[in-house]
């Protein structure tokens, strides 16, 4: 791998701001530039560097692939209109449900999303704006993992031996590339992005997704985005890395009031790490975990049965397709 890490300890903020500013600036030059945006501190720090470098050059859009949270797009975006960012929320779902239909393979589902994304999506908003480049926020991990085989990450392209200007039409500049997880936080905070940004838990590109067993349905993700507010809701105070809930493709035995009630398995998995190479489940209280599943199993009657994932990675992985 040819990318050179920049670690944590060796890296000074406010200088990486302004080179990043002034590499942006000199090969976007007098030309215009688009960005996916997604409410994550990768793509929210390159959103922020971006906006600085380019002002009106460069077009923010939130493609809203019906894979995110409940609201997300809306919301980041009028989060992001108050930092004066304008935001374009793109409606996409159509799109991305009907290249996952059918698809049960992890490799197959990412590579799906993956050009829906790029050939698709953004090809199209390229074509109209007749901008040339496109933003993301690549980190170091994500060529990691996709170069050593472990998962394709979506947003890995030209490691990948993809030449984005020939297959999409533009060319992606990727700033956050050289750093992992810990110091695009600093970076982020560095650039005044309020709190709730740069802490967020990680969340994959690949949105719900990746946290789909089987085939990536309107309904099935729906089921995962309700578990998932739940997750969050009872675990963002434990201080975890990441925590998450995982919808199960094949339904279990349970019962109500007396009765078989023949349905799904949520996964709830939360994570300590420091830069997602490696993580320990995180040894929660039981109280806490009963009260995870009274809630899930209540609030998504479609769920009888809530699991708690307590293997390392490795040989595990933090996000589970």
């Amino acid at each position: 791998m040819q990318i050179k890490e920049l670690k944590l300890e060796d890296l000074h903020p406010e200088e990486f701001i302004e080179r990043k500013v002034e590499e942006i600036t000199s090969i976007v030059g007098s030309g215009s530039a688009i960005n996916a945006l997604s409410g994550g501190v990768d793509s929210s720090t390159v959103t922020v560097l971006a906006h600085r470098a380019l002002g009106d050059q460069l077009k923010t859009h939130f493609i809203d692939n019906g894979l995110m949270r409940r609201d997300e797009p809306q919301r980041i975006a009028a989060l992001f209109e108050e930092l004066g960012v304008p935001v374009e929320i793109v409606d996409a779902k159509k799109q991305f449900f009907d290249a996952l239909k059918g698809i049960t393979d992890p490799e197959a589902k990412r590579e799906a999303i993956t050009q829906t994304f790029y050939k698709d999506v953004f090809r199209m908003l390229v074509k109209e704006s007749g901008a040339r480049y496109l933003l993301q926020g690549t980190n170091y991990t994500d060529v990691e993992e996709t170069v050593a085989g472990i998962k394709r990450q979506h947003n890995i392209l030209e490691q990948m031996g993809i030449d984005t200007k020939e297959a999409y039409g533009y060319t992606v500049i990727e700033p956050l590339i050289q750093l992992r997880k810990p110091a695009i936080r600093a970076v982020a905070r560095a650039l005044r992005l309020p709190e709730e940004i740069y802490k967020r838990p990680p969340f994959p590109g690949p949105a719900l997704a990746a946290r789909v067993i089987g085939e990536v349905t309107p309904e099935r993700v729906e089921l995962v985005r309700k578990a998932t507010k739940i997750v969050e809701e009872e675990l963002e105070r434990t201080g975890a890395f990441q925590y998450l809930a995982i919808l199960h493709e094949d339904k279990v035995t349970g019962m109500r009031a007396g009765k078989r009630d023949y349905g799904m398995q949520i996964e709830v998995r939360c994570w300590d790490s420091e830069d997602a190479r490696t993580g320990s489940p995180t040894k929660l209280p039981y109280e806490t975990l009963d009260i995870l599943a009274e809630r899930i199993t209540t609030e998504v009657p479609a769920v009888v049965s809530v699991t708690y994932n307590i293997t390392k990675k490795p040989p595990s992985t933090i996000e589970a397709v």
